[in-house]
């Protein structure tokens, strides 16, 4: 039933215009008049109202939700959020990392999943993905990955050439391209697919133990994946599939859901692990580190203004708890800082008081000023003071969440272990994982891409690098490119 009486159209400041429909004019002939403000605005906000794209991950969606905890994790972690019987409110965003704004969902590409908890204790991010690996494990090489799967310089198109050119200089690559050529590389909807950490983390509990987790969110839907056929079709058919797919699956009441677990490692044990658990292209294999359960994430509510919550969500892995830390994987360090960096590039230094940033308990900081300040500032706006302003709790909140570490300075990957190698766990996700029809899948989605585009030497490379990944797998994938 429409309003019988509608609220009257303002401009920005809340004050109301005469007219939707027409400028100020000199007569109904004559030029506009520049001291129509209500014009000019709408004019000045329309050039604006797009904010740069995030570089990787620009093409996603996301929903509101909650995560409760079902089971007692209380000895390894302090952090209130992983509390027993603990209820917090998330926001979840899924994504591709390669595509742009406008890009395909059925893309073959990784699937981000970032994760926002509004803890009782601040904010407590987790960027991950829908595999628990990635490309490099030295985040000098990480720019220089997005840039291989971005646009040419010349011609502004995507080329496989170039992908190929990146991963077969980065034999650490291959467990990750194994998992992007199978059939998980296009999930069938978003709702449909597990999410990881990939990193690995610390907890830390109350009495200053700490262990290494990795995260794993499974689904409750279900695995499901599309072939390359199937994505294909539905790129040329309906580009935002899976962002549709999320919004009406809630709209509709059938909310998705995942469960939590975590592989947790001992402290003192990592030292001496036969593979580096910090290397972020290895996995810890369930075998010697099982699942533990921590609790149920529920998505049951849409954004009601993309822009503002979805778009201008910023996701940081430095935003950790207290009980929650860093390890010593490499990637992660960097993101620390460089996520952090990049919301201040795209949304501005106060990015964090856009509302769907913002923590949802108590906050006392220092920053003041720049550019889109919100909050007010009030004096003492320093520290060390005498004035009554807020002030650090060491014995509250000890800094636990640390390690320690020494040696030269260098530039180098991992010190190796017995079980460090870039082929080994490839091959045995292809081998030990994989059936028969997944692994012609594989091999039809490897020839496909290296059928477009790809050139001597780079393809001789690429032979080279499935065959040490798996003998029979390259030979066939060689042989069907060669036919």
């Amino acid at each position: 039933m429409k309003d019988k009486d509608p609220k009257p159209t303002t401009n920005d400041a809340g004050i109301p215009v005469s007219s939707d429909e027409y400028s100020l004019t000199v007569g109904p002939d004559g030029p506009i008049l520049l001291q129509d403000h209500y014009l000019i605005e709408q004019m000045a906000n329309f050039n604006r109202e797009k904010i740069p794209e995030r570089q990787p991950h620009a093409k996603g969606a996301g929903a509101f939700g909650n995560f409760e905890v079902t089971k007692d994790v209380s000895s390894y972690t302090k952090a209130a959020v992983f509390q027993p019987g603990t209820k917090t409110d998330t926001l979840l965003r899924f994504s591709t990392v390669a595509g742009e704004q406008g890009s395909p969902d059925t893309w073959r590409d990784p699937r981000g999943f970032a994760l926002k908890f509004y803890t009782s204790e601040g904010v407590y991010d987790m960027v991950g993905n829908n595999t628990p690996v990635f490309f490099v494990r030295d985040p000098m090489k990480c720019q220089h990955f997005i840039h291989s799967q971005k646009r040419r310089a010349d011609s502004g198109l995507r080329d496989n050439d170039m992908q190929w050119d990146f991963w077969t200089l980065s034999p650490e690559s291959a467990h990750q391209v194994t998992w992007l050529m199978g059939d998980r590389g296009i999930p069938k909807t978003w709702r449909h697919m597990n999410g990881y950490s990939s990193h690995t983390y610390m907890w830390v509990n109350n009495k200053g133990e700490k262990f290494f987790v990795k995260y794993h969110f499974k689904t409750h839907q279900g695995i499901e994946c599309l072939t390359q056929d199937e994505a294909d079709r539905l790129a040329g058919s309906d580009a935002d599939y899976h962002r549709r797919d999320l919004f009406e699956s809630i709209k509709q009441g059938d909310h998705p859901s995942w469960t939590l677990k975590v592989q947790i490692m001992p402290f003192e044990e990592a030292k001496t692990y036969r593979l580096n658990p910090f290397d972020l292209t290895k996995v810890w294999p369930h075998s010697d580190y099982p699942l533990h359960e921590v609790g149920r994430l529920t998505l049951n509510r849409n954004p009601t203004d993309f822009h503002t919550e979805i778009e201008q969500a910023a996701f940081e892995p430095n935003n950790m708890v207290p009980g929650i830390g860093p390890s010593p994987d490499k990637m992660l360090l960097a993101r620390l800082f460089s996520y952090a960096d990049a919301h201040r590039a795209r949304l501005g230094v106060n990015y964090k008081q856009i509302p769907v940033n913002r923590p949802k308990c108590p906050f006392h900081s220092y920053s003041k000023d720049g550019a889109m300040r919100l909050e007010n500032v009030s004096d003492p706006v320093y520290a060390p003071n005498s004035k009554g302003g807020p002030k650090a709790d060491e014995k509250r909140y000890p800094q636990l969440e640390v390690w320690d570490a020494s040696g030269e300075f260098v530039r180098a990957a991992y010190t190796s272990r017995k079980d460090d190698d870039d082929w080994s766990q490839a091959g045995e996700l292809i081998r030990k994982v994989m059936d028969d029809a997944q692994r012609d899948r594989l091999v039809s989605n490897v020839v496909g891409h290296l059928r477009n585009g790809v050139s001597e030497p780079i393809l001789k490379r690429a032979f080279e690098y499935w065959c040490n990944i798996d003998k029979d797998i390259g030979e066939r994938i060689k042989k069907s490119v060669k036919s």
